[in-house]
């Protein structure tokens, strides 16, 4: 008796052992493909911030600078941006505490995203095939994975996952990382109802069923869909999904009957997506980012969705041409007549004829087609919001699909090859060269992709490359990044051609408004700033930037006009309280400019130029103590800010601080200027 339970024990701890080793050997493939991820990527964090979306989310966005009460209550409530995702503003706010606005740490945190993603995707995979290898008796049909196929699928599909160029968008965009968060808690919300549905599907008793559904698997799943929401709502499609995983791999849902049960589980889910997708069209409606139908009537939405579909199959498996913007067609390209419309018709009927024929057989196909389209549908434009037809971002989640039949498929072919007794070993050579070649391949095409949102003029000059005449803005938007560097003859010059192919532009005009007046022309500012009001005259930053200009040029009736009409537009803009202050400092109407100044604080306590501003009237009133506390706050939010150097240092020269003041100017000409190298002579 002792021996037998001896041999018993030993049974077990061998069991163990092995299942402990299994088990980090999985772990081991999924850690390989998050560092070969990694590596791939690090090529992105020498890219800076680009100009388109970036801005506003993070270099322009005040509300992500502090990490409080009123920060959280602007993240959940407020439709900033014309989007609603509180923990992609968590995110960037979490970022800005740790790094600045140094575009080198929130690529970091992208990359390292994408990298654990890549680490899920494979644990996922790996689930699925185990219980889609679990399921024979219940399905009638065979599994043709053994473990070591498993594996290989699993890390055929995360490779894909990790290292396609189609997801460089989502990760070396900055201002995507909506996409990252949103595909971590997608995966972990699936990962965690994987566990549950396990339980839930065996064989037990009604009673045991009817206890699973408060397995904590199932809540957990509900928490993370929650925090996906919560990140981007592309997330809403995750209840169809699990239902899908229901169908097939768990054989939950077999007939009509069985049905109840798992549909009676989602409600809490999609009364979540419902709740979620009324949001977000309500934000998009409040920034009037909708497209109305008069726009884009029905007939031609359907006809870009069902072309994105394929189209986006195209790119997945031949990732070359890849633009940051597809143009939406224009009406004459239309019809359904389309040459490439029914291509994608016929394209698309034959791949779902041909997973429902294969479906008698083997299931998996038509479940990676399912994922695949449903989880498109949200952004296949049927409600459209922009003016891009498709987005390479838009695939990071749905792309599994494809990978896992493409994983699934190398697998098997890897089996098929290691039955061959006789040519098995050259023909494994060659496969596994094979699929060398095509993973460098594609993290060569992936470096290339980064290395396009290098910077605004490197991308926005590869969009006017692909499409040089049908995506205006890319001009408008590389002229501001030539402003910003200085090249003014540049920026003038693609200001020019935006306003060639699109004259009603009223953002360019602006914009060439701006130019105008830092090149010194106040009369051309004004009129190019007249004719973007006349555009659309509900802007308050243009009325903020007209009132400046004829601040500039003594006009102060015009500019206090301005000010007040932008004021009246939007309350709570802190630019134009700063412009109308200096614009009553000009009149000599000094209370009213200090309340004027301490409003604009109050709503951006980070405004370095209000600070400064504040500090000059100050010292006029002889109050230095609090103007030379109010030039170290704009200091110490901007230890470059040169101005802020020559003033102080004017303070300390008039309370005879001699070498305070001497080290203030030489700062300020340090900086480039020039009144404070004037004050060392």
């Amino acid at each position: 008796m002792p021996a037998s339970l001896s041999s018993q024990r030993n049974v077990k701890n061998n069991r163990r052992i092995k299942v402990e080793k299994t088990r980090r050997f999985k772990l081991a493939v999924a850690g390989a493909v998050a560092v070969a991820t990694l590596l791939v990527y690090l090529a992105a964090l020498r890219n800076d911030f680009v100009d388109w979306d970036d801005s506003a989310y993070i270099l322009d966005n005040v509300h992500i600078r502090s990490l409080n009460g009123a920060f959280l209550k602007w993240a959940f409530t407020d439709f900033y941006a014309s989007n609603w995702h509180p923990l992609t503003w968590l995110s960037h706010a979490l970022d800005y505490a740790l790094w600045g606005l140094n575009p080198l740490g929130h690529h970091l945190t992208s990359i390292i995203l994408h990298a654990i993603n890549a680490f899920l995707v494979v644990i996922l995979v790996i689930r699925l095939l185990e219980a889609f290898k679990e399921r024979p008796a219940l399905t009638g049909q065979s599994s043709f994975l053994n473990d070591r196929a498993v594996l290989t699928a699993a890390g055929t599909t995360g490779l894909l996952f990790g290292l396609h160029p189609v997801h460089v968008e989502s990760v070396a965009w900055v201002a995507e990382r909506k996409d990252l968060l949103c595909g971590l808690f997608f995966l972990l919300s699936m990962i965690t109802y994987l566990k549950y549905a396990e339980e839930a599907g065996k064989e037990t008793s009604d009673k045991s069923k009817a206890a699973t559904v408060f397995n904590k698997q199932y809540f957990f799943s509900i928490g993370f869909f929650v925090a996906a929401l919560l990140s981007k709502p592309m997330a809403v499609t995750l209840p169809i999904v699990l239902l899908i995983l229901d169908w097939h791999p768990f054989s939950r849902i077999r007939s009509f009957k069985t049905m109840r049960r798992p549909i009676l589980e989602k409600i809490p889910f999609f009364a979540l997506s419902l709740t979620c997708s009324i949001t977000t069209i309500i934000a998009q409606q409040a920034a009037r980012s909708i497209a109305p139908l008069a726009a884009q009537p029905l007939p031609a939405r359907f006809q870009v969705a069902v072309t994105s579909l394929i189209a986006y199959l195209g790119k997945m498996l031949l990732p070359f041409n890849l633009v940051p913007f597809y143009p939406y067609p224009h009406a004459g390209e239309l019809s359904l007549t389309n040459g490439e419309f029914l291509f994608s018709v016929a394209a698309f009927s034959a791949v779902t004829i041909a997973c429902i024929i294969l479906m008698k057989k083997q299931q998996l196909w038509l479940s990676a087609w399912l994922f695949y389209v449903v989880t498109l549908m949200p952004v296949l434009g049927i409600i459209q919001a922009g003016d891009q037809a498709m987005a390479d971002r838009y695939t990071y989640v749905p792309s599994l699909g494809l990978f896992l039949v493409i994983g699934v498929s190398a697998a098997w072919g890897a089996t098929q090859l290691s039955r061959s007794a006789r040519r098995g070993s050259r023909l494994s050579v060659f496969g596994a060269g094979l699929a060398i070649a095509v993973l460098l391949s594609l993290s060569y095409l992936t470096v290339r992709q980064i290395n396009v949102w290098e910077n605004s003029v490197r991308l926005w000059s590869y969009v006017i490359e692909k499409e040089p005449e049908r995506v205006p803005f890319a001009y408008m938007n590389r002229g501001a990044a030539y402003q910003v560097l200085g090249k003014f003859d540049e920026a003038l010059a693609d200001y020019n051609a935006t306003l060639l192919l699109d004259p009603s532009d009223r953002e360019v005009y602006n914009n060439r408004g701006l130019l105008f007046k830092q090149m010194g022309y106040p009369d051309k500012a004004i009129a190019d700033y007249t004719m973007s009001i006349m555009l659309n005259g509900s802007n308050a930053f243009v009325y903020n930037n007209r009132a400046s200009v004829y601040g500039q040029i003594g006009q102060l009736d015009k500019a206090l006009a301005d000010c007040n009409a932008a004021i009246q537009l939007n309350a709570t803009y802190p630019a134009a309280y700063l412009t109308r202050g200096r614009i009553f400092e000009k009149a000599g109407e000094f209370d009213r400019a200090l309340t004027d100044y301490n409003r604009a604080i109050a709503m951006d306590p980070n405004d370095i130029d209000a600070y400064n501003d504040r500090g000059i009237l100050y010292a006029l009133f002889g109050q230095y103590d609090r103007a030379l506390e109010d030039y170290g706050r704009a200091l110490a939010l901007n230890p470059a800010f040169a101005e802020a150097y020559f003033n102080r240092g004017g303070l300390y020269s008039k309370a005879g601080q001699t070498e305070l003041a001497r080290a203030d100017y030489q700062k300020a000409c340090d900086l480039g200027y020039e009144q404070g190298c004037n004050a060392l002579q």
